[in-house]
C-alpha cells in the first residue's frame, strides 16, 4: 500500500471551445437583399480541467476532442503532476469517463456524480465564465 501525503477532493469536467459565426436577424428596408458574410467551417478544441474549491487550485489541458483515450492521457498528466496524493475526482457519467478499458492511474478515484446534476460540480461555474 502506498502512503500518500494528502487526499485532495477534485471537480473534473470537459467542455468543448469553438470560433464560429453567428448569425441572426437583421431590420433592413423593403427590396434590399441582406449580405451576410458565412463561415461555413469551424475551429473546436476540448478543454479537461480539474478544480479543487479548498485550496482554489486547477488543472487545465487543450485536447482536439472527447473521448476515453483523451481522458485517459488527462488523468496519466494529472497524475504526474500531483504523484504524491490521493486524489479523489468527481466526474460526471459521459461515456469517456466509463469506458471499459479506461485505465485509471493508481492515485486516483473517480468518484461518479448523479446523473443529470451539473449543479453539483462547482467547475461548471468556470465554464460559464470562461465562455462569457
Amino acid at each position: 500500500m502506498v502512503d500518500y501525503e494528502w487526499v485532495r477532493y477534485w471537480y473534473q469536467d470537459e467542455s468543448r471551445f469553438r470560433l464560429h459565426t453567428e448569425t441572426g436577424r437583421v431590420l433592413i428596408a423593403p427590396g434590399v437583399k441582406p449580405v451576410g458574410e458565412v463561415q461555413w467551417s469551424f475551429q473546436a478544441l476540448w478543454l479537461y480541467g480539474a478544480v479543487e474549491p479548498m485550496t482554489g487550485e486547477s488543472c487545465f489541458w487543450e485536447f482536439s476532442h472527447l473521448d476515453s483515450r483523451c481522458f485517459e492521457k488527462y488523468l496519466e498528466q494529472f497524475a504526474a503532476a500531483y504523484p504524491r496524493d490521493l486524489h479523489v475526482m468527481q466526474v460526471d457519467g459521459a461515456g469517456a469517463h466509463r469506458a471499459g478499458a479506461l485505465q485509471v492511474p493508481e492515485n486516483v478515484i473517480l468518484l461518479f456524480q448523479p446523473a443529470y446534476s451539473p449543479q453539483v460540480n462547482p467547475i461548471e461555474r468556470c465554464w460559464e465564465w470562461l465562455k462569457s
